[in-house]
């Protein structure tokens, strides 16, 4: 197990290399001058023009594109992620806050897609064909196939516009409220945002799982099972269960990494200052090094979850050697 990580691990930093080599790239492709965004339009012809080759030259863009990139990546690996146009401050300022926000929304998200997928799952395929499976079928295709945005905006309309039972989006003020009250007013402003990525996630979880465990449980193992008079209990969760787990762990370590990532529509629509608004907001204002590195993040937890995900796999199927 440890030759075949460190296997993995050498290989993954060729894929980091080109990764972050596509990542400059496109977004130095991106339209306007950044330097200029940073810059008082109020000032003088003369102090503006003294002020954008004093900033020009601190930002290394009098460089080559190459000595750019090498510096950007060399400050990186420093913990200095660049400046900020947007919000006129270091990245790493800008970004730590967001990456909580988004972390605790989608630990919500996660703890109760696993309360709903594993035990909703597992009964719609024992009672395959039920009125139980027909109806967390068409809910999980109807709701697969819907928006985030319109599942946000519904929610929005009956639950904050209608019944006013919750807060329509934003954040509680930490400068205001403190200690458990803030907790519980932030669990408030959680829920929408949650609950949408909540659907939006089962629809497609819930197939996934039903559908290992219609093929687990029509084995020649499962009836050698049934047919020693086990209890149907101890044929389905230690038996089926326990082989269906192998892909389903697939979508578990997804969820696990997608933690990091955000929503960038749902935090968007709901004003929740997670990662993925961020990036809206980078793009929108062409802030070069925030973009790259927020996707840079990214392009980290999925290659990493694709490591940890054929780890669980050799320790989940003892038939996997990982060599």
């Amino acid at each position: 197990m440890l030759r075949y990580i460190l296997k993995r691990i050498l290989s993954m930093i060729p894929v980091f290399i080109c990764i972050s080599i596509l990542l400059y790239a496109i977004v130095r492709m991106m339209p306007g001058d950044p330097v200029r965004l940073m810059l008082p339009t109020s000032l003088k012809k003369d102090a503006y023009d003294a002020a954008y080759a004093r900033m020009y030259e601190k930002m290394g863009m009098d460089k080559s594109i190459p000595t750019q990139y090498v510096r950007w990546m060399g400050n990186m690996f420093q913990g200095d992620f660049g400046h900020s146009v947007r919000f006129n401050r270091p990245v790493g300022e800008v970004i730590g806050q967001p990456i909580k926000n988004t972390l605790y929304l989608n630990l919500i998200v996660l703890i109760l897609e696993i309360a709903i997928v594993l035990p909703v799952g597992i009964r719609m395929a024992t009672k395959r064909l039920s009125l139980f499976d027909n109806f967390w079928q068409v809910f999980s295709l109807a709701t697969y196939s819907m928006p985030s945005f319109f599942v946000a905006l519904c929610l929005i309309y009956v639950f904050g516009a209608k019944l006013q039972w919750l807060p329509m989006g934003g954040m509680p003020n930490s400068a205001l409220i403190g200690g458990a009250q803030y907790f519980l007013s932030y669990l408030r402003y959680a829920v929408l945002p949650a609950v949408t990525l909540t659907v939006i996630g089962v629809a497609g979880s819930l197939r996934y799982v039903r559908n290992s465990m219609i093929d687990a449980l029509g084995q020649d193992y499962i009836r050698t099972a049934r047919s020693k008079g086990l209890n149907e209990k101890v044929v389905v969760y230690s038996h089926a269960f326990r082989n269906a787990l192998i892909p389903v762990s697939t979508v578990l370590v997804a969820g696990i990494f997608g933690m990091f990532v955000g929503s960038p529509i749902t935090e968007t629509v709901f004003s929740w200052n997670g990662i993925g608004r961020v990036l809206i907001d980078g793009l929108n204002n062409r802030d070069y090094y925030l973009v790259a590195t927020i996707n840079w993040i990214f392009a980290i937890m999925f290659v990493l979850g694709n490591l940890v995900a054929d780890m669980v796999y050799g320790l989940v199927d003892p038939r996997i050697k990982l060599s």
